[in-house]
């Protein structure tokens, strides 16, 4: 829940990727920001439309969205559809809500990537030279589970003799259409089952096709009811 800040003259704003270091940079930037009673402020920037983000992106988005609340953050901003390089929409945040420090994690470029494109933190001071930066080391003996699961596939809930499944031809029985992503590297339709109801995106966890529990991957999300 958001609380009266002490200090308005300071304000963080966290930029947080996807991985399991997101959540490292979030703390972080929490830790700060009560540390100075400043506002804070959680940005990502995608340039996929938010309902076209894979499973394993929106369960980050879900994760991101509590730690936020949970720490008293002004706002979390995605900045889904995004054309544009992603060091000018964070100067464009940055001046839209005068922040005064950044956090930021500490670039995977290796070397070589650095000498070709150039240091992404280059960049950003580049393009915002009125704000201090803080850059997180990121945990690298942690792997990055953007991998989890195969590419979608259009899929249907309907209702079975014991709960609810999946199938992949649509019928009159069907309840929501979704997206079916299946684990990497099982023979079973095992994985998450993806839809969107009043412009909210859910996800169920799904057992060689069958809906065991709702889940979000990294964190659990409102528990789905279906009334129909």
């Amino acid at each position: 829940m958001k609380k009266l800040r002490a200090r308005m003259d300071e304000s963080i704003l966290v930029c947080a990727y996807y991985g399991p270091n997101g959540e490292r940079l979030i703390r972080r930037g929490s830790k700060l920001a009560n540390m100075l009673d400043c506002p804070l402020y959680i940005l990502n920037v995608d340039s996929v439309p938010e309902n076209e983000l894979s499973a394993d992106r929106a369960a980050y988005i879900d994760q991101w969205k509590l730690l936020a609340e949970e720490s008293g953050a002004e706002e979390f901003i995605l900045r889904d559809n995004e054309k544009r390089p992603a060091a000018k929409v964070i100067a464009e945040v940055a001046r839209e809500l005068n922040i005064t420090q950044i956090v930021i994690g500490q670039s995977p470029q290796s070397r070589w990537e650095e000498i070709k494109k150039g240091s992404f933190v280059n960049t950003l001071l580049r393009e915002i030279s009125f704000v201090d930066f803080h850059i997180v080391s990121i945990d690298r003996s942690v792997e990055d589970d953007d991998n989890l699961f195969d590419n979608g596939t259009r899929a249907y809930l309907v209702k079975a003799d014991e709960g609810h499944r999946i199938v992949f031809t649509y019928s009159d029985e069907v309840i929501r259409e979704g997206i079916f992503y299946k684990e990497t590297g099982t023979d079973f339709n095992n994985g998450v089952f993806k839809y969107v109801k009043e412009n909210k995106t859910c996800q169920l966890h799904v057992t060689d096709e069958k809906i065991t529990e709702p889940t979000s991957i990294h964190s659990c999300i409102r528990e789905e009811t279906f009334d129909e």
